[in-house]
């Protein structure tokens, strides 16, 4: 398949290099070069959420050619001006081009649209979401935390860690070993420490020892914590 795809950002360069590896033909381009899309049987943008609608509108509308985006909590609306559009967002962690290329095989897709998209995951061997309009913006928002903040977690971890004079690294196994747990058990059951026993007097010695820039983040996973805890107790009651 003759793919174009518009960005040439973390997103853009990590399809073109995995859409290339399975056999598509891909070029990449900016959004100022769309006459370079000439006859691309696909459209690819992999530009930000707020200039999808711009540069799909800046695009000549052709029968045969799909237009799709890569926005997670964007649908059709965006696109709606061709004939043939969809979106394919992908579960995955696109921190780099060469990662971006090896996690989007085998990914997990949010799809929506043409049916090329279902071909295009498939070309990549992965898994086909369909959600309706109104799942869209709750999935994206799920994505954004179980990605985003999990990183933001871990830069709360690596300042109290430094500030015990430790690294992030010596902590990795125990992260590991946290979310090992919450995967096999439900979050609920695998919660431990202080807060899942209401234990205030070791909280507050945290409180005092960590930085204080790094309080306000504590106090609000310690509260999250607390409800977790909570919700255990009343599903354990009689």
């Amino acid at each position: 398949m003759k793919i174009s795809i518009v960005g040439a950002g973390r997103a853009g360069t990590s399809f073109a290099a995995a859409l290339s590896e399975v056999g598509h033909d891909t070029q990449l381009i900016h959004h100022d070069e769309l006459e370079r899309v000439g006859q691309s049987e696909v459209v690819l943008l992999c530009v930000p959420d707020d200039a999808i609608a711009e540069v799909s509108q800046a695009l000549a509308p052709r029968g045969s050619r799909v237009v799709l985006h890569v926005a997670g909590s964007r649908g059709l609306s965006e696109v709606a001006s061709h004939p043939r559009a969809g979106f394919l967002h992908p579960l995955a962690m696109l921190s780099n081009t060469e990662l971006g290329a090896q996690r989007l095989q085998g990914a997990t897709f949010s799809i929506g649209g043409d049916d090329v998209t279902a071909e295009l995951v498939e070309s990549l061997k992965g898994r086909a979401l369909r959600l309706s309009d109104d799942q869209r913006v709750n999935y994206h928002a799920t994505a954004s935390v179980a990605a985003n903040h999990l990183v933001a977690l871990m830069g709360h971890v690596e300042v109290l860690a430094q500030s015990a004079g430790l690294s992030l690294r010596d902590f990795v196994p125990l992260i590991e070993e946290a979310l090992d747990d919450a995967v096999a058990m439900g979050a609920q059951r695998a919660l431990t420490g202080p807060a899942s026993r209401a234990d205030m007097k070791t909280i507050d010695a945290h409180l005092a020892a960590i930085p204080e820039s790094e309080r306000s983040t504590y106090v609000a996973l310690a509260n999250a914590a607390f409800e977790l805890a909570e919700a255990r107790r009343l599903a354990c009651a009689p």
